[in-house]
């Protein structure tokens, strides 16, 4: 009976973890719908929306790994209910970082707004960004229903991401070279790119981690990045 008792406890524990993971992971996917359309429309007020809902994202996990550490602490999980655990604040922790890149595209709009628009950039851009927060969705989903081939697809579509973010890569580079009143703007709209290409690595390491969930193993071969910027740090992290 007692056992019963401990493992009905440490299920209601972890399901009321998950649903947090969930709640978490739709306001970073919104996010990211957010900051991209204020990046297209070029909408102040959005942006601030997206820079204030961040503090919701942390606040959550936060609660998430307050509640998973004391799971562990309380209910002394064996190895295998001690993976979910731990996947679940690995998973919280990626959802934080795409959390800051959506973030700070905002807080760049902010900026871009009172400069001159570069053509085509803005739709190439959400597009990017749109196909990123559909990933994640397919990343937790994958999640829920521990699907093992949804989560190796989303590790694939990653060098799409890396494609798009090379093309618009050089993109950035013709505008500055051909007139330097775009050098300002496209430095901000190449900073904005590689956030957008670092939150896809994030989904990406959330796929990997449902992958070890339902293994036990991570993947074997590791990612081939197609971006050309990915080792330089300067350009990788948040403003």
């Amino acid at each position: 009976m007692n056992d019963t008792h401990i493992v009905s406890s440490f299920d209601r524990d972890l399901e009321s973890v998950q649903a947090h993971i969930m709640k978490m992971g739709g306001l970073v996917e919104q996010s990211i719908l957010d900051a991209a359309k204020s990046l297209k429309d070029r909408d102040e007020e959005l942006s601030e929306k997206v820079r204030k809902a961040d503090k919701a994202i942390d606040a959550l996990e936060e609660l998430i790994n307050e509640e998973a550490s004391r799971t562990i602490a309380l209910r002394a999980p064996t190895a295998v209910d001690l993976r979910v655990i731990l996947s679940v604040m690995k998973i919280a922790g990626n959802l934080e970082r795409i959390g800051d890149y959506a973030k700070n595209m905002a807080k760049r709009n902010s900026v871009l707004v009172h400069m001159t628009p570069v053509e085509g950039s803005r739709a190439a851009l959400g597009r990017m960004a749109r196909e990123v927060q559909l990933m994640l969705k397919d990343a937790l989903d994958a999640y829920i229903q521990r699907d093992v081939e949804l989560a190796q697809e989303i590790l694939d579509r990653d060098r799409e991401i890396d494609q798009m973010y090379n093309a618009l890569f050089r993109e950035f580079l013709t505008f500055m070279m051909e007139d330097p009143r775009y050098i300002t703007p496209c430095m901000h709209l190449h900073f904005i790119a590689k956030n957008t290409e670092r939150m896809g690595d994030h989904v990406t390491a959330i796929a990997e981690q449902v992958i070890y969930l339902v293994t036990g193993s991570m993947p074997d071969e590791g990612r081939v990045k197609e971006d050309m910027t990915s080792r330089d740090p300067e350009i990788s992290e948040p403003i």
